[in-house]
C-alpha cells in the first residue's frame, strides 16, 4: 500500500505544526511549502481539508497563519489517514469485468490487510511520532525559518 501525495503532504503539515506550540507567530502555508519544498497549491488544498476536520486553525490576512487545532497526544495516525486516503475498497471489483468477482477470495484479503494497517497506525498519535529526533529537527527548522525570515527584515 502507497499512501496518497495528499496524505503525506497532510501528515507533514501535522508533524511540522505539531513542534510549533513555542512560536508566537503562525506558521505560514508559504514557509510549510519552502520547508519541504511542496508545491503551494497543493498545499492548500491540503490544508483546507485539515481546517475542515478541525484539526488545523487557518487564519487569513498579514498576520494570519496556521495552528494546530487539535490535541497532539489525541490525534491518531490511522484517524488522520482514513480522513486523508478515504475508505474506499483497494480494488473495484464491483467496476470490473473480472471472471473471479463472484468467488474471488482477494477482495476480502485486501479488506482485512487495509484494516490491519489502520488500526496499527492507529497506535501512534500525532505526539508520538513528533518526539525524538524528528521533534528535534522539526524544531530546529522551525528556528532556522525564522532567524532567515528575520535577517531578512533587517
Amino acid at each position: 500500500m502507497r499512501l496518497t501525495r495528499f496524505s503525506d503532504i497532510g501528515l507533514r503539515v501535522l508533524i511540522y505544526l505539531a513542534r510549533s506550540g513555542e512560536r508566537r507567530s503562525p506558521v505560514t502555508v508559504a514557509e510549510i511549502g519552502a520547508q519541504f519544498d511542496l508545491p503551494v497549491n497543493h498545499l492548500v488544498k491540503v490544508v483546507g481539508q485539515l481546517a475542515r476536520v478541525g484539526w488545523v486553525t487557518a487564519t487569513r490576512g498579514r498576520n494570519g497563519g496556521l495552528r494546530l487545532a487539535a490535541d497532539p497526544d489525541l490525534l491518531r495516525v490511522g484517524v488522520v489517514l482514513r480522513e486523508l486516503e478515504g475508505d474506499a475498497e483497494m480494488v473495484d471489483c464491483e467496476g470490473s469485468n473480472c471472471s473471479l468477482r463472484g468467488d474471488c477470495i482477494l477482495r476480502g484479503a485486501l479488506e482485512a490487510g487495509k484494516r490491519a494497517f489502520y488500526n496499527a497506525m492507529d497506535a501512534y498519535t500525532l505526539s508520538a511520532i513528533t518526539q525524538g529526533g524528528t521533534g528535534e529537527q522539526i524544531v530546529r527548522m522551525h528556528r532556522m525559518y525564522l532567524n532567515q525570515a528575520e535577517g531578512a527584515a533587517a
